[in-house]
């Protein structure tokens, strides 16, 4: 985070002192404060106008008291004012938002989700950057990077691939459409726990759909899927899918039951269930397991991210997804199978998750889609 004394105005320094001395007041006169001031303090720190310690007590702050939907609202117009975001000539995109604190647990699939449905006949943008906490866990750059993707593309670039019928989806990373909010990466991570910013990054939007945009994203805790439909209509996207997936992924279990919550044309959001035994899945694995060979690493000075070896798991979810794309059976494509199945039938695609689950191994077993991960 880039600071200077003198990029501080009176009016910016009053402002945030009067906001910082009603937030972090004590569990119990702690005060909640509006839309605007919070939009007003997520700037200022995003512009870098606000002295680094005052951004972490702010931040830390909101956390401990718990963020209204005002105030969560507020640092996501101002995330949102400096997000580079394009649309793509294209009339609809799915924006699929994967943790972007990654996996630690589990070999992620995910990030092989965007070719499938490519070759399905969807457009789809993923979105997310290279290490933040509190996991530091594989994510989908460094899985992508190491299929030999473009994972540095500006969002034009990544909009004009969604165009390309040959190739029909793009990886965009933060660093590119949201500089300001990459810059403040390591605050985030002085500031150890989840804030509101690990929150609202996810619906930055970096590149939409001419007529309309989707929203994808998982969860793990229960307070999250309201939260995250509220946002997504405040934002503008015309339908979201928010689904319990294993490591707080878009991908659900291989092995039990798990909720998903949606909307379609900004409507209220309804809950629903996918059981895996439905579109013929049946593992007796959650998610697509670590290898027992992977050797472990721990990130320097920090005993909480315990993490495995970034690039060697990274080469072994590459790996694995690009047999899956091949038709090659296992976890990773009953994990493409299952997340693919979900999205093509929340979008209408098809009539229901079986006939849209069919569908996706007939591209799988296939192969085409491996054509798309260039």
């Amino acid at each position: 985070m880039r600071y200077a004394q003198e990029h501080i105005d009176t009016e910016t320094h009053l402002a945030m002192r009067s906001i910082i001395q009603r937030i972090a007041t004590g569990p119990e006169l702690s005060q909640d404060i509006s839309q605007a001031e919070a939009h007003l303090g997520t700037r200022a720190i995003l512009d870098s106008r606000v002295d680094p310690v005052q951004a972490g007590i702010f931040l830390i702050a909101l956390r401990m008291k718990r963020e209204t939907g005002d105030e969560i609202r507020g640092v996501l117009d101002a995330v949102r004012e400096v997000t580079q975001g394009v649309t793509a000539e294209v009339d609809e995109v799915v924006d699929i938002a994967d943790p972007y604190d990654g996996y630690n647990r589990t070999l992620p699939a995910a990030p092989f989700l965007p070719a499938v449905l490519a070759e399905c006949g969807l457009h789809v943008v993923t979105h997310g950057l290279d290490a933040v906490g509190p996991k530091y866990g594989v994510t989908h750059r460094h899985v992508l990077a190491a299929a030999g993707v473009p994972i540095d593309l500006p969002p034009g670039a990544a909009a004009a691939r969604l165009a390309d019928p040959t190739l029909g989806w793009a990886y965009v990373d933060q660093s590119r459409f949201c500089p300001k909010l990459h810059d403040l990466v390591p605050l985030r991570s002085l500031v150890i726990k989840r804030q509101v910013l690990t929150t609202v990054e996810v619906l930055a939007k970096p590149v939409a759909g001419r007529l309309r945009t989707h929203f994808v994203t998982g969860f793990t805790h229960d307070p999250y899927p309201p939260v995250y439909a509220m946002l997504a209509r405040h934002v503008g996207f015309d339908s979201a899918l928010i689904v319990h997936g294993t490591e707080g992924g878009v991908v659900p279990s291989l092995r039990q039951n798990s909720r998903y919550f949606y909307y379609h044309d900004r409507g209220e959001a309804c809950e629903a269930e996918v059981e895996p035994r439905d579109l013929g899945i049946e593992r007796a694995v959650r998610a697509v397991p670590l290898p027992e060979d992977l050797p472990k690493a721990a990130r320097p000075g920090d005993e909480i991210a315990i993490t495995v070896d970034i690039p060697a798991t990274a080469q072994a979810a590459a790996a694995a997804g690009l047999a899956a794309l091949q038709g090659e059976r296992g976890p990773t494509y009953d994990s493409l199978v299952l997340g693919g199945a979900l999205i093509l039938n929340h979008v209408g695609r098809h009539g229901s998750p079986r006939d849209a689950a069919d569908h996706v191994r007939r591209v799988l077993d296939s192969g085409r889609a491996a054509h798309r991960v260039r």
